[in-house]
């Protein structure tokens, strides 16, 4: 036979160990960027939809009652009701607008 070199079991047992605590260590650092993702998309979301509630208040000399108002005069487009996270969005009688999480104090 030749004389061929190539990896040995082991050295391909170690590799795949060294891989696999990588991957171990490195998912759940990325789901924890997704949330914070997620977080910081609805309340950019919220700051939008608060200018589009002032833009409406001119127009109409009275703040919107709800998301439907601000959909009905189209300032938000139908698919758009929601933070991107699914949070609802509520808007109160002064104006102010806040998402479920908002809301409960999260």
């Amino acid at each position: 036979m030749k004389n061929e070199r190539g990896f040995t079991l082991v050295e391909m047992l170690v590799v795949l160990l060294i891989i696999s605590i990588l991957i171990l260590i490195t998912i759940p650092n990325v789901s924890k960027h997704f949330a914070s993702i997620d977080e910081k998309g609805c309340d950019a979301y919220v700051v939008m939809i608060q200018g589009q509630v002032e833009a409406y208040k001119l127009e109409n000399k009275s703040f919107p009652t709800s998301m439907d108002d601000l959909v009905t005069a189209g300032y938000v487009p139908e698919t758009n009701k929601e933070c991107p996270n699914g949070e609802q969005v509520t808007i109160d009688a002064e104006g102010k607008v806040e998402s479920a999480a908002q809301v409960s104090g999260d």
